[in-house]
Formats: structure tokens, C-alpha cells, sequence
């Protein structure tokens, strides 16, 4: 197996990635009762080397209910018939997992409401409260 290229900054090296196959379940026929199809990768972000310790920590944030006890994270595909697909998928699903936490989030800037939107919402509260009170029910002193 091939390391796996996730960006520029960052390839995994092969031998942090273990791979194991089982049957899928589902339907199939006799194709998944004599088929090994389906993938389970299983990965340790603390041992990766060659991962920054930013991007560690913001990846065991990120996928912390994808982590078992091991420190493992643990990917299973089977959504394809055959093997190297699902081997694949599985690949390819850790590479968007690590980039979706690779930079910091933007952090935000406090701003005030404009005075438009502050008349705008007033009005608007006027408007529900004077519609509620048009639909009750007239009062006997008026």
C-alpha cells in the first residue's frame, strides 16, 4: 500500500495505516458470503509524526467520538462491491477528515447592530404584537 498524500505539508507514511477486511453485510447474494469487501482503517493521529501538533489537537477536537480508547481512529467503508474501491473510499474520507481541521477557525469579530436593523426589528415587533392583539377578542367597555 502506498503512503497516503493528504496536501503538500502532510503525507502519512504507510506503515502508520493498518487495514483490515471483513465480509459487508446487506444484500448480495453469494457475492457477500465468499467476499472479504469491506475495509476498516484504523489510524493513530497521536503517533503521526509527521502531523503538526496544531493540526493534531484540532483533528482529536474535531473527530473526538471517531477515536476509540487505542487513540485509533477508526474508518469503515463498504459501500462498494469489491475491495480496492472500498479501500479507497476509506483512504479518501480520512484525507478530507484532516483537511477540514487543517487551518485554525477564523475568529470573530464583535460588531454592533446598525441603527437600520435595530428600526427594522422594532418595527417588525410592533407589527407581530399589533396583529396579535387584532385577532382577540373585542372587550365589553370599549
Amino acid at each position: 500500500m502506498a503512503d497516503l498524500y493528504v496536501n503538500a505539508r502532510l503525507t502519512i507514511p504507510s506503515d502508520e495505516i493498518s487495514i483490515s477486511t471483513a465480509r459487508s453485510s446487506g444484500p448480495g447474494g453469494q457475492n457477500v458470503n465468499k467476499v472479504n469487501s469491506k475495509v476498516t482503517l484504523h489510524w493513530s493521529p497521536g503517533n503521526c509524526v509527521a502531523l503538526r501538533t496544531d493540526w493534531r489537537r484540532r483533528f482529536v477536537a474535531s473527530y473526538a467520538n471517531r477515536i476509540n480508547r487505542d487513540g485509533h481512529v477508526v474508518i469503515s467503508s463498504q459501500q462498494y462491491r469489491d475491495q480496492t474501491r472500498n479501500l479507497a473510499d476509506a483512504r479518501q474520507r480520512l484525507v478530507s477528515m484532516l483537511l477540514s481541521c487543517q487551518n485554525p477557525p477564523k475568529s470573530r469579530k464583535a460588531t454592533r447592530p446598525t441603527l437600520g436593523s435595530k428600526r427594522r426589528r422594532l418595527e417588525q415587533k410592533r407589527q407581530q404584537s399589533q396583529k396579535k392583539q387584532n385577532r382577540q377578542r373585542p372587550r365589553h367597555d370599549d
